[in-house]
């Protein structure tokens, strides 16, 4: 088998991976922390094969990298390619999917669980020595309320709204779903409009892709359809949620609160409306770490490996 040069533009994105040099088996494989757009020319010209999870690929970079061969994106979603273009060029791009399924599930289940708890809360009651000064066994601060028997309704109800699902089954929720592209049917769960889902779910989960259909589908028209208590969580794509309008909800407690780990722009700025909330307490975030886990990055970067494999078979 002929040594192919590959080029990993981007590494940081997955962290400390023990299998993250595997491709030196294929070739002549280089790695690259982080790319800025300015350098992608110069990195990939020689190469015949190129990996990156978030950094672009565009049609005047295919231009001058003329032998290459295959775009492997380290990730599911291929925005980040000019897939026309590569195609006009005879280039080959493959994603991967499904590789962060429990990861993500395990996330959404974890935040809604802090976000209805509020560990923070009550971690610092008992660190800051008043819970060893009270008489009582208990502290009775702020409430929560259990899932038992409450509705949990799924927005996309793909891969990971199914794992959520069943999660959420074992809790003792019932499940509904809407799905975003009308197409989706699935015969164990209800299936609602978004104003029916919205209107009676305690808890709404986000899980979709953001495309036409999805682009600020949660507005502060529809979050105030929503329950004064319900809780929100997106762990699906930034964007499906309007971020001023979620902001302006959490303040006005138009719902009970809300989990994201996905934003229109990652990172965000210093100036976002999420960090101007005055009842933080409603609001948890976490830095788009639900795909993560250390076992979903070793799959991903398995999978690669075996989509180059594929493509360096039928050649």
């Amino acid at each position: 088998m002929s040594k192919y040069r590959i080029v990993f533009l981007d590494t940081d994105t997955l962290g400390n991976v023990l299998n993250l040099n595997c491709f030196s088996d294929l070739g002549e494989y280089k790695t690259y922390s982080q790319t800025r757009p300015e350098e992608v020319v110069t990195r990939i010209a020689d190469q015949e094969i190129v990996i990156t999870n978030k950094v672009v690929i565009s049609k005047t970079a295919m231009r001058s990298a003329k032998n290459l061969r295959l775009i492997c994106v380290a990730a599911t979603g291929m925005n980040n390619v000019d897939l026309e273009a590569a195609k006009q060029q005879n280039i080959v791009v493959k994603n991967v999917e499904d590789y962060s399924t429990y990861s993500v599930a395990q996330l959404t289940v974890g935040v809604l669980l802090h976000l209805l708890h509020r560990h923070d809360y009550y971690n610092e009651y008992v660190y800051s020595g008043q819970y060893s000064q009270q008489p009582l066994f208990t502290h009775l601060g702020p409430s929560f309320w259990q899932l038992k028997g409450r509705q949990f309704g799924i927005i996309g109800l793909g891969n990971i709204g199914k794992q959520v699902a069943k999660i959420a089954e074992a809790l003792g929720t019932r499940v509904v779903y809407y799905s975003t592209s009308g197409k989706n049917s699935h015969a164990v769960y209800p299936q609602l409009s978004l104003d029916e889902l919205l209107q009676t779910s305690d808890v709404v989960s986000v899980h979709a892709p953001l495309n036409e259909n999805t682009h600020n589908l949660l507005n502060y028209e529809q979050l105030c359809k929503m329950m004064p208590h319900s809780l929100l969580v997106n762990t699906g794509r930034g964007g499906i949620i309007n971020e001023i309008d979620l902001a302006r909800a959490i303040d006005e407690k138009i719902i009970g609160g809300a989990a994201i780990d996905v934003y229109q722009n990652e990172p965000f700025p210093l100036s976002h409306p999420y960090l101007q909330v005055k009842h933080k307490e409603r609001l948890l975030l976490t830095p788009h770490v639900g795909w993560a886990s250390i076992e979903s990055r070793t799959l991903l970067i398995d999978q690669v490996f075996q989509n180059i494999q594929q493509f360096i078979a039928n050649e």
